[in-house]
């Protein structure tokens, strides 16, 4: 709440407010501020003072007034972008020529990431992509570490660069993992990271150039658009349905544009948890042979997903595809152990990248990891958790549909793709005044729209005092 009775105006405050969230990054590049009348009404301030606000804000460089339109938050873009360079065609404003050297500016993915070390609040967070950390407590984790840290061990493998490819132990562990999923891969195929995402930057600097399209699922993970966007990478959004991709869009792609790669998530898909129909499956794989693309199979969910679930590696046994799996999700988000599982014929490129970016990944932790997959621990774990989250994602569906919410999506695995009838990036804003962070449906997008769809996890949304509160402002707005 803002403070009367302090050494700061209404004003400073309010400014201040919001431009702690811009710098912060909890409020993207592209969104839009409330209105005067609705930040006043939010805030219990007059209209002036909103006005000074952000009249403040303006000066700062942090918003930008549209005319009729409203006030953006702005792209902090640095003096050397947004000064004019002697490339500069004439006539064109530095402004224009920056979108056309670069293209629109992409969603901002950092927000939500921001936020998982940003504390918003002591309260569970609806907008989070991970499990709450008590769910996640163990006591075979430390006692794995411990079991590989002996005097001996730590002067063996602390003392010398690990293996190119990553503990060795842990690649015939995840073997026999996979093995169980019906994806063929040796341990010579598989090559640890540091992280999932990790993973999946490995394969696109592999096998794309600046410039290159790439085919993504929409919605979907927005860090993913970002970080191909930064690449220099061109997205070819493939619109995402229950039984998969929308194979049409993408055959019409292909033939126009060739793309080199297609980034999917074919078990419960972030943010929809849709999974991939085999139907889908059989096509998707014909259409990557007839036109020659390569597909990267972002297996996240793995741990939380029943194990005949269609997978593309498993019908197409790595010959186009490319696996890419992690533990942060189940496990120990800070441990950082991610891998892929890669056709023989790509494995020395693959691994020349992640050596020039790494050289090697920490061997301890892939150690004590193989341990916990050898002895059954990570199963019995993610049985526990599964057992769990179905519990939470009950209880959390009673509550969304009583708050008035309509599922976009069969509920199923961690999130829930929810529409709420309301632009949820408005919603966002006042729901973190009341300390909650959302996910809105525009950062599931390549470009941002506006978007009544919000994703929430199943497991963060259980508080009944959260649901009450949104059905309050969402009954305000």
């Amino acid at each position: 709440m803002l403070m009367k009775a302090t050494s700061q105006s209404l004003t400073e405050q309010l400014a201040g407010r919001f431009a702690e969230r811009i710098r912060n990054r909890l409020l993207a590049p592209g969104a839009r501020l409330p209105s005067v009348r609705q930040c006043a009404e939010q805030h219990g301030v007059s209209p002036s003072t909103v006005v000074a606000a952000y009249d403040q804000l303006l000066a700062q460089g942090l918003v930008e007034a549209r005319k009729n339109r409203g006030f953006f938050v702005r792209e902090l873009a640095s003096a050397a972008d947004e000064a004019p360079s002697e490339a500069t065609p004439q006539g064109w404003s530095a402004a224009h020529w920056i979108v056309a050297r670069r293209g629109p500016a992409p969603v901002d993915a950092t927000a939500l990431i921001r936020g998982m070390f940003h504390k918003i609040s002591d309260k569970p967070q609806p907008g989070m992509g991970v499990f709450p950390s008590d769910w996640l407590e163990s006591t075979f984790m430390p006692a794995a570490v411990r079991k590989v840290t002996n005097t001996r061990a730590l002067h063996d493998f602390s003392l010398q660069y690990g293996e190119p490819l990553g503990d060795s132990g842990l690649r015939r562990a995840l073997a026999n993992k996979l093995a169980g999923l019906d994806v063929p891969a040796s341990p010579e195929q598989i090559i640890t990271s540091v992280g999932a995402t990790h993973a999946l930057d490995i394969v696109s600097r592999t096998l794309l150039r600046p410039g290159d399209p790439v085919m993504v699922e929409e919605p979907g993970w927005a860090v993913e658009f970002a970080r191909l966007n930064a690449l220099g990478m061109r997205l070819l959004p493939v619109p995402r349905r229950a039984d998969g991709p929308d194979l049409e869009v993408m055959a019409k792609y292909c033939e126009v544009h060739k793309p080199k790669l297609y980034v999917s998530v074919s078990v419960f898909h972030n943010p929809t948890s849709y999974c991939l129909s085999p139907g889908s499956a059989h096509r998707l794989l014909q259409l990557a042979q007839q036109h020659d693309f390569h597909i990267v199979e972002d297996d996240t969910y793995s741990h939380i997903a029943p194990a005949h679930a269609t997978r593309l590696s498993a019908l197409d046994g790595l010959r186009r595809t490319i696996y890419v799996g992690g533990f942060a999700k189940i496990l120990a988000p800070n441990w950082r152990i991610g891998f892929l599982a890669a056709p023989p014929a790509l494995v020395e490129r693959l691994l020349d990248t992640k050596l020039l970016a790494t050289l090697t990944t920490p061997a301890l932790l892939e150690k004590a990891l193989a341990l916990c997959i050898e002895q059954g621990q990570l199963r019995r774990h993610s049985e526990r958790i599964r057992t769990r989250l179905d519990l939470a994602r009950a209880r959390s569906v009673k509550l969304a549909l009583n708050a008035g919410c309509r599922f976009a999506a069969e509920p199923a695995g961690l999130f829930g793709w929810v529409d709420t009838g309301v632009d949820t990036d408005a919603l966002s804003q006042r729901m973190l005044d009341e300390g909650y962070l959302l996910a809105p449906g525009a950062l599931f997008h390549a470009e941002r729209t506006p978007s009544t769809l919000m994703r929430i996890n199943f497991a963060t949304t259980q508080d009944a005092a959260f649901w009450k509160k949104y059905a309050e402002l969402v009954k305000r707005m």
